[in-house]
């Protein structure tokens, strides 16, 4: 009778709202709070300018949209990075290698 149930959403009861890691908020208010700097602190006279200065806190909220199969658009980029500056020839040393001294010392 000992039956376990694991929920699908335990890793999301680690995080701040179901979302956000603590890194994320931190992103995001920081883009946001640049973003209202600026629309305080510049006159808006077109529309260009408004986009401008939006675009801090636009890039941020961009960043910590959450995703399917990762945790958001931060975490991908993150991945991509790392799979594309570290090493990608994996050199196998399993128990199945038939490495040259052993195969030597088995024969004799």
């Amino acid at each position: 009778m000992n039956n376990y149930l694991i929920p699908a959403n335990t890793k999301r009861g680690t995080l701040i709202l179901g979302w956000f890691k603590p890194f994320d908020l931190i992103l995001l208010g920081t883009g946001v709070l640049i973003s209202l700097v600026l629309l305080m602190t510049f006159p808006m006279a077109s529309t260009w300018q408004v986009i401008i200065v939006l675009i801090p806190g636009l890039t941020c909220a961009f960043l910590v949209i959450p995703i399917p199969n990762y945790h958001n658009i931060l975490t991908i980029i993150i991945e991509c990075y790392t799979f594309f500056t570290n090493r990608r020839r994996f050199i196998w040393k399993g128990w199945c290698v038939k490495d040259v001294k052993d195969v030597q010392k088995r024969s004799n």
